[in-house]
C-alpha cells in the first residue's frame, strides 16, 4: 500500500467519524477536527503529482508560505474588534437584520470587500475603499482626465504614478465611509436605522463620544490601509494578486457558516434530521434537495471557469519586410477578445444600484407616516431579492453595466491603430476605421453573450433560495460575485504558479 491510498483511506475514515461526532452530539470542535483533518488527508490522496512538485521549487514554496502567512494576518486581523462597542447588542443588530434589505447589503458588501461589516473589527470596512479608488481612477484614466490617460499610456511608469495616486485617494474615501458607520453606530437607537446606540454607559456622550468616534475612524482607515500594504506585499514577495486573495480568502472563509446553516441543527449542535430523509419539512434540507446542490454547484462552476475562459479569437496578419536577402514577418497570430471582459464589475454596479430605490422609497414611506401606501409596495418589491420585478431590473442593469464597462476598457479605435502601427491587419479588411469598425461589431455581439452569462450566474442564488427554500447566505456560494470572484482568482493563481513550473522544465497544473 502507497502513501497515496493509506491517506486517501484515513481522510475517509476521519470523515466518516466526522459525520457520525455530529449525528450523535459529540462536541463540535471534535466533529470540525475529524472534517478538516479528513478533508485535508482525502486531498493528499488524491492531489496529482504537478502539485506536489511546487513544494520541491523552493522560490515557489517560499512565496506560497508567504502569501499563506499574510493571509493567516488579514484573517486573525478580521477577529479584533473596536474598542468601545457592546459587541453582543451588535450581534443582536445584525441577527434581527440578517433577513431584511439592511442584512443584505452588509452582506454584500463585505463578501466583496474582504471585510466584516456585521461586526465592528478593525478590518470592518475590508478593502473595499481601495477597490471604489480603483474604480474612480479607472475611470478617470480612461478620456475622462487627459493627464491620467497620458500616464495610463507611459507603461509600467505611469502605471506606478496612477497606484500612488489611488493610494491617496483611498485614505479620504477611508475616512468618509469610516465616519459614516461609526456616526450609524454611536447614534442613540432609531426606529428608522439610522441609530444604534451600541455605545456603552458613559461613553455616548460629552468628550469621551468624540474622542471614541475619532479613534474609531482612525482605527477603520489605518486597518485598510494595512490591508492595502499586505496586499502589495503579497505582490511583491508572494504569488498571485494580493488584493484579489484577500477578498477570495474573506469569501471562502464563509464556507463553515454557510456550511452550519444549511446542515447543523441550533438547538441540538447535530445534524438536522432531515438530511437523512426524503421530502423534508418546508424550509428543511432534505436529502434530495442536498443532491441538486451539489450536482448544482459543480455544474455552476464548471460553467463559470469554461465562460471566464472563452475568447473570441480575431486572426491577424503581419505585413512582411524583406531585408536584404531575409523575409520578415506575414506570420498569422491572433487578437483574443474575452467573451466576459467585464468580469465582475457589472455585478458588484448593478446591486449597488437596485439597493438606492429601496432607500429612497423606505425613506419616503416613512416620512409620510405611512400615508404613501405605493411607497411601501415599492420598498418591499426592491426589498424581495426573489421577486420577479427586482431580478428582471437585476438583468437590465447588468447589460447595461457591462456594455459601459467594456466601452471604457477596450477601445476598438485605439486597437485598431496599434495594429496599424506594428504593421499588422485583420485580413479583409483595410487598417484604420474599417478595422476599427469591424472589431466594434465583434465587440457589441460578444459582449451581449457575456452579458447574459453575468446575469444568469447573478440571479442563480435568487432562484435557489427561492424555489429550494435554502437561506441565501447559502445559495450565494452557488452564483453570483462570490463566485466570480474566487474562480477568477484560483484561475489567475493558477496561471501563476504554471508559469513558475514551465520556466523549470516542470509540467504545469493544468497539463496531463
Amino acid at each position: 500500500m502507497n502513501w497515496r491510498t493509506l491517506s486517501l483511506s484515513t481522510g475517509i475514515f476521519a470523515l466518516i467519524a466526522g459525520v457520525f461526532a455530529f449525528t450523535y452530539g459529540a462536541e463540535s470542535w471534535l466533529g470540525w477536527t475529524f472534517i478538516l483533518f479528513g478533508a485535508a488527508a482525502s486531498i493528499l490522496g488524491l492531489v496529482p503529482d504537478q502539485l506536489i512538485t511546487i513544494f520541491k521549487i523552493t522560490e515557489l514554496r517560499k512565496k506560497i508560505f508567504i502569501t499563506l502567512i499574510f493571509l493567516a494576518v488579514y484573517r486573525i486581523g478580521y477577529y479584533v474588534p473596536l474598542p468601545m462597542i457592546d459587541q453582543v447588542k451588535l450581534a443582536e443588530k445584525m441577527q434581527q437584520a440578517q433577513t431584511g434589505a439592511l442584512g443584505q447589503v452588509l452582506g454584500f458588501v463585505s463578501l466583496f470587500s474582504g471585510g466584516n461589516l456585521s461586526s465592528a473589527c478593525i478590518f470592518s470596512m475590508g478593502i473595499m475603499p481601495y477597490i471604489s479608488a480603483s474604480i474612480i481612477m479607472q475611470l478617470l484614466a480612461s478620456g475622462v482626465v487627459p493627464s491620467l490617460e497620458k500616464l495610463r499610456k507611459e507603461g509600467e511608469a505611469g502605471r506606478k504614478k496612477i497606484n500612488e495616486y489611488t493610494r491617496y485617494l483611498t485614505v479620504p474615501i477611508c475616512m468618509i465611509q469610516a465616519l459614516i458607520m461609526v456616526q450609524t453606530l454611536m447614534r442613540p437607537e432609531s426606529a428608522d436605522g439610522s441609530g444604534w446606540g451600541l455605545t456603552p454607559e458613559g461613553y455616548s456622550e460629552g468628550i469621551n463620544l468624540y474622542w471614541f468616534g475619532f479613534v474609531a475612524i482612525v482605527t477603520m482607515t489605518t486597518g485598510t490601509i494595512f490591508l492595502m500594504w499586505l496586499g502589495e506585499q503579497i505582490d511583491e514577495y508572494g504569488i498571485g494578486n494580493g488584493i484579489s486573495l484577500i477578498i477570495m480568502a474573506g469569501i471562502v472563509a464563509r464556507i463553515p457558516d454557510a456550511t452550519n446553516t444549511l446542515l447543523m441543527d441550533p438547538t441540538t449542535g447535530t445534524i438536522k434530521e432531515s438530511v437523512f430523509t426524503l421530502g423534508g419539512a418546508t424550509g428543511d434540507i432534505s436529502f434530495e434537495k442536498l443532491l441538486v446542490l451539489a450536482f448544482l454547484f459543480v455544474g455552476v462552476v464548471v460553467g463559470v471557469i469554461a465562460m471566464t475562459k472563452a475568447q473570441r479569437r480575431i486572426p491577424t496578419q503581419s505585413a512582411k519586410h524583406v531585408r536584404g536577402r531575409r523575409v520578415y514577418g506575414g506570420t498569422r497570430q491572433f487578437l483574443p477578445m474575452k467573451v466576459n471582459a467585464a468580469g465582475v464589475m457589472p455585478v458588484i454596479f448593478a446591486s449597488t444600484l437596485l439597493i438606492l430605490p429601496w432607500f429612497l422609497f423606505n425613506a419616503l414611506y416613512s416620512l409620510s407616516g405611512g400615508e404613501l401606501a405605493w411607497a411601501g409596495t415599492l420598498s418591499n418589491i426592491f426589498q424581495n431579492h426573489r421577486g420577479w420585478v427586482y431580478n428582471i431590473c437585476y438583468i437590465a442593469l447588468i447589460y447595461v453595466f457591462t456594455y459601459f464597462w467594456v466601452a471604457i476598457t477596450f477601445n476598438p479605435k485605439e486597437i485598431a491603430d496599434n495594429l496599424k502601427d506594428h504593421g499588422s491587419f485583420i485580413p479583409g479588411y483595410r487598417p484604420g476605421k474599417a478595422t476599427a469598425d469591424y472589431l466594434e461589431r465583434v465587440l457589441m455581439r460578444v459582449t451581449f453573450v457575456g452579458a447574459a452569462f453575468l446575469a444568469v450566474i447573478a440571479i442563480i442564488p435568487n432562484i435557489i433560495s427561492s424555489e429550494l427554500e435554502i437561506p441565501l447566505q447559502v445559495a450565494s456560494f452557488y452564483g453570483g460575485t462570490g463566485l466570480l470572484i474566487v474562480i477568477s482568482v484560483a484561475l489567475d493563481l493558477v496561471q501563476k504558479i504554471n508559469s513558475h513550473l514551465v520556466m523549470r522544465n516542470y509540467p504545469g497544473l493544468t497539463d496531463e
